[in-house]
């Protein structure tokens, strides 16, 4: 099939195609069309599949015309998407959206047709400088205490647990049943939760309700009002005021045990005793305080590079992102979908609004993801093939297909090569100490490098 095409970048990393449909080529569609249907086609006064075409094409020429000028329009166009450079195809989750529809119609014999589509395409940008750059990090001392509260998280993790009786204090373990409260007082069954557990004082809950337990003993019930600020998560929680009706269950006890040798040697066989111990944990706590300023020399690195980078992001590749990380929202909640949009509909959201919430946290992410591919494409990285057979035989090597082999192979190559990318900025630019910070508010950002 002849086809002429036309491809123009659009701002917004948008692309349109424009093609142009010889006459030629719509009439012998068209003819074809025609006979197909004379072959099905009832007219009254004819037995089926002998009506003459002139008493069709009077009867029935306008649809069919259009039917078979569209479908080559179709074919036309995926013909055409095949012969397109890489950074001129869509995405492959953008569908390419005919334009100006109706000043085509009604399509006419012997009549060219030009017709355009615009759909997303991968951003074009330039890369900044990227290598001989320096960036501050921080020195991290640790102290007395640090070690001190690991070891009162060990005494806590090496705890006995025994039912209490008496009021719920702070450190006690939990038991509860809760639901949400509509402005009528009535229970909304989708918030319901029972035999729900949690330490009181972490707020290692959704509702962050261990200040209104606290005090509460087994058996008894409440009604707590909470307001949430702009800040708080989950994201259905935030910027609302809710009504929680609480029914605790059970509470129970931490029993620690005695910080001695005796505890020490429990902890590791190579600890004889609590000097031993604290030591040990102080070696672990330089380990993992490195670790994290590893991390942050990642995230500091590519995050001054793509300040000085301008994409485009294209909206169906947000639109892309945001779905992924709705996906791993609800396996989050531990709920099924259907019951999570029921709940947050209930509060007055939407999976969209929900979403909104998320758009400016992708499109950083996004931008990143781009650059670092940018520059895995300008600085040719590669793997060699001994480290892909050799990733290759630890993560796939019960696959016997040769073709889904082959799939899985060119995945991992790419994942392969991607994952040099950091390490590559890490080497070719300059890290210099800069204040020192305490050892857990190094953690508190690390939690939050490691959210993102």
């Amino acid at each position: 099939m002849a086809i002429e095409t036309k491809f123009k970048r659009l701002p917004k990393s948008q692309g349109e195609l424009t093609l142009e449909l010889k006459k030629e080529e719509i009439e012998k569609a068209y003819q074809k069309k025609l006979q197909d249907y004379s072959k099905k086609i009832e007219i009254d006064g004819f037995r089926r599949g002998h009506a003459p075409l002139n008493v069709i094409e009077r009867k029935f020429g306008a649809p069919i015309r259009e039917e078979s000028t569209f479908q080559l329009m179709e074919d036309s166009l995926q013909e055409a998407l095949k012969e397109l450079k890489t950074d001129e195809s869509p995405l492959p989750y953008s569908t390419p959206v005919l334009q100006d529809e109706d000043s085509l119609l009604p399509f006419k014999k012997d009549q060219d047709i030009t017709y355009r589509v615009i759909y997303d395409v991968y951003p074009s940008f330039e890369l900044p400088k990227y290598t001989g750059l320096t960036v501050e990090t921080n020195k991290v001392k640790i102290e007395d205490s640090d070690i001190d509260a690991e070891i009162e998280t060990l005494r806590d993790q090496n705890a006995l647990v025994r039912k209490k009786e008496g009021s719920a204090e702070n450190g006690d373990i939990v038991t509860i049943d809760y639901y949400e409260l509509d402005e009528n007082g009535n229970k909304i069954e989708e918030s319901e939760r029972k035999d729900y557990s949690f330490t009181l004082g972490t707020k290692y809950n959704v509702y962050k309700i261990d200040d209104d337990v606290v005090g509460m003993k087994a058996g008894d019930e409440k009604e707590a009002e909470k307001t949430y600020n702009s800040d708080d998560d989950p994201s259905f929680l935030k910027g609302r005021t809710i009504k929680l009706h609480i029914k605790l269950d059970e509470v129970k006890k931490r029993e620690l045990p005695e910080l001695d040798d005796e505890f020490a040697q429990d902890v590791k066989d190579e600890y004889k005793t609590v000097k031993d111990l604290k030591e040990g944990i102080k070696k672990d706590l330089e380990k993992k305080a490195k670790d994290i300023i590893d991390h942050e020399k990642e995230h500091k690195i590519v995050d001054e590079i793509a300040k000085e980078t301008s994409i485009e992001i294209p909206e169906s590749m947000l639109e892309n992102q945001l779905e992924d990380s709705w996906r791993r929202f609800v396996s989050q909640t531990g709920m099924a979908e259907n019951m999570l949009m029921s709940f947050i509909k209930s509060q007055g959201q939407t999976k969209e609004s929900i979403q909104e919430g998320w758009k400016d946290e992708a499109t950083e992410h996004l931008k990143e993801q781009l650059i670092l591919e940018e520059i895995r494409k300008k600085e040719d990285i590669k793997v060699s093939d001994e480290e892909l057979e050799s990733e290759f035989d630890k993560q796939f090597k019960d696959i016997q297909d040769e073709n889904v082999k082959n799939y899985y192979k060119e995945l991992l190559k790419d994942e392969l090569e991607f994952s040099k990318v950091v390490p590559f900025l890490i080497e070719k630019n300059t890290f210099k100490e800069g204040k020192t910070i305490t050892y857990k508010e190094l953690m508190e950002r690390g939690k939050e490098h490691s959210h993102e």
